[in-house]
């Protein structure tokens, strides 16, 4: 089969998928293979481990792994035992780890033994003394997920205990305020997702995708485990991104379907390797997270001869247009694409009026592609919906007679690093735990391969003074996430005001600009 009839629970195509096609491939790394049926295999074992343990259909599950077949596996495994899988990036810190733990109420954890030079059973213990709901910790070797297991520990039902309207996973956001919040997933969601980028892109059960993209942020999510599983296509993963072996995998399994944040298709053009490599098989990119540098995806089109297309969306609204093949490439390339039939989109002025007429505001949309909302935030749901249940983005976008979307500027307040968002909130949190800081604010300086990183400016406690060397060693000490260390510091006397007596962020930005002119090479190590 291509695909199941109807929308039926993930966990269950890949059932299917177990029996009518057992031995075709499912997922690829550079050194190990997974087939359907060892895929339903696996996650049927863990999901029994699960039970095993004490864990309850609907109870929370932290899934802290590195990205590749053995995350899929824990996902799946999640679903299948009926509980509700908290998603957590792979180079997410310790202190982000157990904030999101608590956020989503969560009983068990998932990870490696040893992760990240981590002891994780004394980081469990350190979470659950301050966490009273967290009391199971399931801890793996590195070689468990490519182990052969033939049955679960315990029995599980043939069918998921989730329906496709139930809230299946949770996953995090950068937001634009403090630390991250909590987005619920339903199926439905990725299903009416998964229709779009069908369409798009003409996907079927013959494409064989790369995931480049990690899960389980959005991007990530469904170019690795929702449309492949529903289609029944392979999927190419690497744990960690590597151009040389990325191309070599591209070449190596025919890869049809690249999905890859504008930052790694930029790196994969800036590699040597890429003149030579072989590329007769890709024919679609699709790629996002950020603005797609114009120039250098015309670039990757006429090295690859594969149609670059992307989504205008995030990881709480899903999508709110698209590029298609049979877009022109101006359109593809210079647009985010037109807007989908499925959702409504209004635009609104700062005073949150409509004004969708005039073509040019702030985009909200409702449609069948929209998330749950922040979990356990109500708060937040309020700043992120309309009364009516329109959900923001924080840009700005212009909208033309024929529908095609394109953003020109943003609200909210972050650093687009290599397609993640970060928040400036959250770094400047992060930052202001140093002794010798006494006033810090974050923006995003331009970089030609990341799209922006990190810069801060830093007032400095009188008689006392910050380096960068200080200050990152001192954010690893306090198990800040890798993602809010700054790559760029620059310590004043004072920072500039505007008018209201706020920081004059706008200034700060063009300060950014001249100074990554001038220093070109960032401060700290490449992440």
């Amino acid at each position: 089969m291509s695909s199941p009839g109807k929308d039926i629970p993930i966990a269950d195509c890949v059932r299917l998928h177990a029996i009518e096609r057992p031995d075709e491939t499912a997922f690829i790394e550079p050194d190990w293979q997974l087939s359907w049926f060892e895929y339903d295999q696996a996650s049927n074992h863990l999901a029994g481990i699960f039970l095993s343990q004490g864990l309850c259909p609907g109870d929370g599950l932290a899934v802290y792994l590195p990205d590749g077949i053995g995350l899929h596996i824990a996902l799946m495994a999640a679903e299948k035992a009926g509980l509700v899988a908290l998603g957590l990036g792979a180079k997410a810190g310790l202190r982000e780890v157990k904030h999101l733990m608590g956020v989503a109420q969560c009983k068990g954890l998932v990870s490696l033994d040893n992760y990240r030079g981590e002891d994780m059973f004394r980081a469990f213990t350190s979470f659950s003394a301050a966490l009273p709901a967290l009391t199971i910790p399931v801890l793996l070797e590195s070689t468990y997920f490519q182990e052969k297991h033939s049955a679960p520990e315990v029995a599980i039902a043939a069918t998921s205990h989730h329906g496709t309207s139930d809230v299946f996973l949770l996953n995090s956001t950068s937001g634009t305020t403090g630390m991250p919040k909590c987005v619920a997933h339903d199926q439905a969601r990725w299903y009416a997702f998964h229709r779009e980028a069908v369409s798009a892109a003409l996907l079927g059960s013959s494409d064989v995708f790369f995931g480049a993209a990690p899960p389980p942020f959005g991007f990530g999510l469904w170019t690795s485990h929702i449309t492949p599983t529903i289609l029944g296509a392979p999927t190419v993963k690497l744990p960690v991104f590597d151009v040389s072996l990325a191309l070599r995998l591209i070449e190596t399994h025919k890869v049809t379907v690249l999905a890859a944040v504008s930052t790694q298709f930029v790196m994969l053009l800036n590699s040597a390797e890429m003149q030579n490599a072989d590329f007769s098989a890709l024919r679609v990119m699709f790629t996002g997270g950020e603005r797609v540098p114009y120039e250098r995806a015309v670039a990757f089109e006429e090295g690859t001869g594969a149609a670059v297309l992307q989504f205008y969306g995030s990881n709480e609204t899903g999508a709110l247009s698209k590029t298609s093949l049979t877009d022109s490439r101006e359109k593809r390339l210079s647009t985010a694409g037109r807007l989908l039939d499925s959702m409504e989109v209004r635009l609104y002025d700062p005073q949150g009026r409509d004004c969708t007429d005039t073509g040019f505001g702030r985009p909200a949309a409702k449609g069948p592609l929209l998330s749950r909302g922040y979990f356990g935030n109500e708060e937040a749901n309020q700043q992120l919906f309309s009364p009516d249940g329109f959900m923001f983005m924080d840009d700005l976008v212009r909208i033309d007679r024929e529908g095609y979307l394109q953003v020109v500027g943003r609200t909210g307040d972050f650093v687009i690093r290599g397609g993640k968002n970060i928040s400036c909130a959250a770094v400047e949190e992060a930052v202001q735990g140093h002794p010798s800081v006494a006033l810090v604010t974050a923006v995003a300086a331009p970089d030609e391969i990341f799209g922006e990183r990190i810069m801060v400016f830093v007032v400095c406690h009188e008689g006392l003074a910050v380096t960068m060397e200080e200050l990152v060693a001192d954010l690893a000490r306090r198990q800040v996430s890798r993602e809010l260390t700054p790559e760029y510091l620059q310590v004043r006397a004072d920072l500039p005001r505007s008018s209201g007596g706020k920081i004059d962020k706008a200034e700060l930005r063009l300060a950014a600009d001249e100074y990554v002119r001038h220093f070109s090479i960032p401060a700290t190590n490449e992440r």
